[in-house]
């Protein structure tokens, strides 16, 4: 097959070939970044918190007419009767857990002199039923004793003297592995907090992007806070999560009637929560796949009907090449042919149109850069979608009749 021929066709009709040149251009430079953002998305919704999440929940309650440090006898007589629960394993009052979307972050240095943090951090603050409600895997150290937890005012809470990190905060205030038994200093304090305990991993409560960089780094401190609001972990015993979710709530009106549990998002498994916490990032991934599809099938039916469009106008010189000697296969090779340079145009300036929006969202969005793989992977699916999509009117003229083409010449 000689290209000079095709390429002499293809100036005659520069209007579609630059049409359909441009837009497999277009396609492929928003599928690739659109591939990239659904890939990302993805990943942040499987990512795991560190926690064992079946036969867990959470209740919110908040105590009517209570003032922000009048809640501590009120949360012990909750915990005791949830705790006696048939279907309760553990149960702990934190103030906040993985992906519920709001509390406490800080930043954190190994060096008491240092103006900078070394890392930043989540605060979570429980007491010694942390560990075994959450299920988190203690990798080194231990865990809280019950006479090591104090009670604080959220307004005013006291420098620990002992805490409890996930190892990926570990790792970075410490790279050489020896952070158990080492000090840290939270926030601006300059009293030391030992490190007593490193956890397998434990997320922090925000799914955010700008979460993304400190996703892992959190700090479990022997503290419970005496506020009138409040979230209850829940750990059910195998099998028995649906029985809890009905019992919990119950028994905790039971204690107190002067509380509120909102209706709304205030009991759920942590299923429920990890559904809701990520539910932004499924709908922009079933959002970017729509769009991708639809890109496709407009490109497809772009060459399709314009391949189409060809065949009618040149059946005539279908029909006097085939009878001058031409074969079918040699009539369907010689579109398959026109289609792939028209392609690989586009391709070539779809993958630098790929890299430079691209590099557009990396400056106004703070996301990261696109693999070069995306867009290899992008360029072979759009040739092969192209010549897919070829295909069929290719078909077609290769079974133009000679006598038929002929004798209208």
């Amino acid at each position: 097959m000689h290209i000079k021929p095709i390429l002499a066709a293809l100036k005659r009709h520069k209007a579609g070939t630059i049409l359909i040149a441009l837009q497999i251009a277009l396609t492929l430079a928003i599928v690739c970044n659109a591939i990239f953002i659904i890939h990302q998305r993805l990943e942040r919704v499987q990512r795991p918190t560190g926690m064992v999440e079946t036969d867990l929940m959470a209740i919110h309650s908040a105590f009517v007419g209570m003032g922000d440090n009048q809640g501590g006898p009120l949360i012990k007589a909750d915990l005791q009767a949830l705790r006696q629960l048939p279907g309760v394993q553990d149960a702990v009052s934190l103030n906040s857990y993985p992906l519920r979307g709001g509390g406490w972050s800080t930043g954190v240095r190994t060096d008491v002199d240092a103006k900078d943090s070394k890392a930043h951090t989540t605060q979570y603050f429980g007491d010694d039923h942390v560990l075994s409600t959450m299920a988190v895997r203690l990798v080194a150290g231990r865990n809280f004793r019950s006479d090591e937890v104090v009670e604080a005012d959220p307004r005013s809470v006291p420098d620990p003297s002992m805490v409890i990190v996930s190892k990926a905060l570990a790792d970075k205030l410490y790279p050489d592995g020896s952070a158990l038994g080492k000090p840290i200093y939270i926030g601006d304090t300059k009293k030391p907090t030992t490190i007593i305990g490193i956890v397998e991993r434990l997320g922090v409560p925000w799914n955010a992007m700008w979460s993304d960089d400190f996703y892992e780094n959190s700090l479990i401190l022997p503290v419970q806070l005496t506020s009138p609001y409040t979230s209850y972990l829940i750990r059910a015993k195998p099998g028995q999560l649906a029985e809890v979710m009905k019992a919990a709530p119950a028994a905790l009106v039971k204690v107190n009637r002067l509380r509120v549990i909102p209706s709304e998002r205030g009991v759920r498994t942590f299923a429920q929560i990890r559904d809701d916490a990520y539910k932004g990032d499924r709908g922009m991934a079933i959002l970017m796949s729509v769009v991708c599809l639809v890109l496709l099938g407009v490109t497809a039916a772009g060459i399709v009907g314009l391949t189409s469009f060809w065949v009618g106008q040149r059946r005539k010189q279908i029909g006097v090449r085939r009878a001058l000697g031409a074969t079918k296969r040699d009539i369907l090779s010689y579109f398959l042919t026109e289609n792939l340079l028209i392609g690989v145009a586009g391709v070539a300036i779809g993958a630098l149109l790929a890299i430079g929006m691209n590099l557009w969202l990396v400056t106004q969005f703070e996301m990261a850069r696109l693999s070069l793989v995306y867009v290899l992977v992008g360029v072979v699916a759009l040739l092969l979608l192209g010549q897919g999509a070829v295909l069929a009117p290719a078909l077609r003229a290769s079974r133009v009749s000679p006598v038929e083409a002929t004798r209208s010449v």
